[in-house]
């Protein structure tokens, strides 16, 4: 900026106006501006066309982009064009200089650019310096050194300006020009009138920067204190470093890096493993102890020398004592412990030779005893025992773990669990595996089939640890609810056994012999303090309980038990409770169900079949009507899709009979049939209730009664064959809870019988159908003429 001079410029008294943004100009100040708005170049090409003079104003609000005279200062500079330059698409670039401070007192034309008339603002003539004017001087270009001092920059010939400048206004204008970033700061200082006014603004906002720059300057030099005492002592410790090394001494980091040695060697790591081992002691030993990086490899190596790379527990392989174990903590479940036995008994003839670990699946409803199974077995074999829940984990690393590159890095779920166990033999329990997620992270149950299989679970590789560990040995059991969402790769490396729901009298024994007695330890109840009866027992099985397992068993039994403590601790029971069905209601109040029963007599359309859930077996009521109609087919009962596909396919062999049964040809074009299954909250899907659907539509359509005391289940085809089913064991205790005579199921499952206890079959008439012919015989209150849609055969049924 060069020292400006003073010229008498003629200034008239209506100008074209230019709206500017983020800056404001002062007289004498000399500014490259880049016009782009066309009422702008308009209003520079009439300035150009004149004198080449233009009113200069600040905009409020810098974004507007078409400014209204409310949107502008009503003071600003009268400004001369000193060279105008045209740009691309119709931009300017001007070099202007501020003349005269000026007010607008109105606008004269708005439309195709501004035009105003003003007022100019008279600088007085500047009289002697008075005392506060100069005080104002001194203190402002103290402000100015020390703003250098904190290194601020300025331009020299700015500084130059400011140390010989005496005018107060001249300096107010340099320096608000120069150093103001605040729009309404620097209009503020061109709004003042008095010079000694301006200055005193200038000195405010001068000492506000002064204040600011000296946080920062002592902000920074502590940072580079902390920085130089961390270098100084980077450096003594080097030089410390360097003399005990003179001396023959170790020091810390030595000694630790020795440590660890030394227990890579105790820990007998296979030769790659151990090599890895070395390489990242070695990398530790050259950083720096409070690096970062030092604590990742740290916290590596204490997971490499923690994990039982070669310690094992011997299995015992004292059969009858592993009998003992299991019949002692769990009541049935022979098909387990049968095979725990066997294992055992391979183990005991193979003798030294190494055997593959075994993963097996225990699915069955919730409550059965799966994990407390699994916990059995590990004492049974003399193992450690170790439990993962798998329930809800979606992220691929929770199985592998992650990489040592991200910040808090881990071992998955089975390096951490190997390391609770310290063995590399325990018994592993990956609890329910059903319930596995599946997102963006990856598919943890994908990770899982390098685990579970025997053919290459033997170098298993963590990302964290980055080295194979051998899971050969492990015996792997995982748990499930339902084997259904088990992907068919994760299904086939494991060898699945059912754990199906108890029945009335298992769950009375189980009470008697577990619950009861270690509910009665939790109360402070001595046995003599109560006495259940078998008929007790059993009406809490079958008036406050619904469910496949023992769980909510345990729970009546324990709020039972908190009542009768209760009791007793006040005083107001007997020496002996002795604890009956009437007393069992005094105590839990009303009973919460009702057995389950079949229907009380013969109907028409309705039929009762075996459904399977998850907690158990239950039974399927459904009903079939008709109205007059257009032969439209209804569901409703909240069915899935299997579901109303198996209705469709009994409707379609029923009609396929019409002659047989006796209906007339034009029968379903007049008629609409309507199928419901009762409970329409609850979701339903499955094949298996196609024969009750097609003999419930029979029954509706002929006319003919159903018997109540007779139960189906099985699939239906479109000729009437009978297809097999699942959930075989858990349907018939259905059956038998609601006191059925009479079970029909499909011929193929009449293998699957066997595997049933035969408690469970007794009092119970099975037959066995292999197609709807035999059904309907057997359903139908009075016979009628069978449907046939084949040649007739002889009729096969087993009971």
């Amino acid at each position: 900026m060069a020292e400006p001079t003073r010229t008498e410029v003629d200034i008239p008294a209506t100008l074209p106006l230019l709206p500017i943004r983020d800056i404001v100009v002062f007289p004498h100040m000399v500014v490259p501006l880049f016009i782009g708005r066309e009422t702008s170049v308009r209003a520079v090409d009439a300035a150009m066309s004149k004198n080449q003079l233009i009113m200069l104003v600040a905009q409020r609000a810098a974004n507007a982009e078409n400014p209204q005279p409310e949107d502008l200062y009503s003071v600003g500079v009268v400004g001369t064009i000193m060279r105008m330059l045209k740009l691309q698409d119709r931009r300017v670039k001007i070099l202007v200089q501020g003349v005269a401070r000026a007010r607008i007192t109105a606008f004269v034309q708005t439309e195709p650019f501004q035009v105003v008339t003003l007022d100019r603002i008279v600088e007085p003539e500047q009289m002697a310096v008075g005392p506060e004017a100069e005080a104002l001087l001194r203190t402002v270009k103290g402000q100015i050194k020390k703003m250098i001092e904190y290194g601020k920059m300025m331009p020299p010939e700015m500084i130059a300006i400011v140390e010989h400048l005496d005018d107060p206004g001249r300096m107010a204008d340099i320096i608000v020009a120069n150093f103001s970033g605040k729009t309404d700061a620097a209009q503020s200082v061109l709004e003042a009138d008095d010079a000694v006014a301006r200055l005193r603004i200038v000195s405010a906002l001068l000492a506000h920067e002064v204040e600011i720059l000296s946080v920062q300057h002592k902000i920074h030099s502590e940072a580079r204190g902390e920085m130089d005492k961390t270098q100084r002592e980077y450096f003594l410790r080097e030089e410390l470093k360097a003399i005990q090394r003179e001396l023959g001494d170790l020091d810390g980091r030595t000694d630790e890096a020795k440590q660890l040695r030394r227990r890579i060697a105790q820990a007998k790591m296979p030769k790659k493993v151990a090599e890895e081992a070395e390489r990242q002691v070695k990398r530790l030993e050259r950083m720096h102890s409070e690096s970062a990086e030092a604590a990742t490899v740290l916290n590596y190596l204490e997971w490499m020398v923690e994990l039982p790379w070669r310690k094992s527990t011997k299995d015992r392989l004292d059969i009858p004592r592993a009998k003992s174990i299991l019949d002692a903590d769990h009541y049935g479940m022979e098909k387990v412990k049968e095979r725990i036995l066997e294992y055992l008994a391979v183990r005991k003839m193979k003798g030294k030779e190494k055997m593959k670990g075994q993963i097996l699946c225990f699915v069955g409803p919730p409550g059965v005893g799966k994990t407390s199974m699994g916990r059995s077995i590990a004492r049974a074999i003399g193992r450690e025992f170790v439990r993962v829940s798998l329930g809800g984990i979606r992220d691929e690393a929770e199985i592998r773990g992650h990489r040592r590159t991200y910040v808090g890095a881990l071992p998955g779920r089975i390096i951490q669990g190997m390391k609770q166990a310290g063995t590399r033999n325990p018994l592993f329990m990956l609890d329910e595996i059903d319930k596995i997620g599946l997102d963006f992270r990856g598919d943890p149950s994908s990770a899982l089939l390098e685990v579970l299989d025997p053919e290459q679970n033997s170098a298993f590789s963590d990302h964290y640890m980055g080295v194979p560990f051998d899971l050969s040995d492990v015996m792997f059991i995982t748990t499930a609810n339902q084997i259904d969402p088990l992907t068919p790769p994760l299904r086939d490396r494991m060898e699945v056994l059912d754990l199906a729901g108890y029945t009335p009298e298992e769950k009375v024994q189980i009470g008697h012999h577990f619950l009861v007695p270690r509910q009665m330890k939790e109360h402070g109840l001595k046995p003599k303090m109560v006495t259940f009866s078998d008929a007790a027992l059993n009406h809490i099985v079958t008036h406050y309980t619904w469910e496949a397992g023992v769980r909510n068993l345990e729970r009546e039994i324990a709020r039972l038990l908190r009542k009768v403590a209760r009791r007793i601790a006040e005083g107001n029971g007997h020496k002996t409770e002795v604890l009956t069905p009437e007393s069992i209601r005094k105590y839990l109040g009303v009973p919460k169900y009702l057995p389950e029963s079949g229907e009380e007599k013969d109907e028409i359309g309705v039929a009762t079949g075996l459904a399977w859930t998850a907690a158990g077996g239950d039974l399927l009521r459904i009903e079939a009507t008709l109205m007059k109609g257009t032969g439209e087919l209804t569901l409703t009962g909240s069915l899935g899709d299997v579901m109303k596909e198996s209705a469709n396919a009994a409707l379609s062999y029923v009609r396929s009979c019409g002659t047989a049964l006796g209906i007339p040809a034009d029968f379903f074009g007049k008629n609409d049939i309507h199928i419901h299954v009762p409970a329409g909250a609850i979701p339903k899907d499955g094949p298996s209730a196609g024969i009750t659907m097609a003999a419930a539509l029979a029954s509706a359509i002929t006319r003919t009664p159903l018997r109540h005391d007779v139960v189906m289940t099985g699939e239906v085809t479109l000729r009437g064959r009978v297809l097999p089913i699942g959930g075989l064991k858990e349907k018939i205790l259905a059956a038998r809870r609601a006191m059925m005579r009479q079970v029909i199921l499909p011929k193929k499952n009449e293998k699957d019988i066997e595997e049933i206890p035969p408690q469970i079959l007794k009092g119970i008439d099975l037959l066995f159908a292999d197609s709807m012919e035999t059904v309907l015989e057997t359903v139908f209150v009075k016979k009628k003429a069978v449907p046939a849609t084949r040649p007739r055969r002889k009729r096969t049924a087993t009971r």
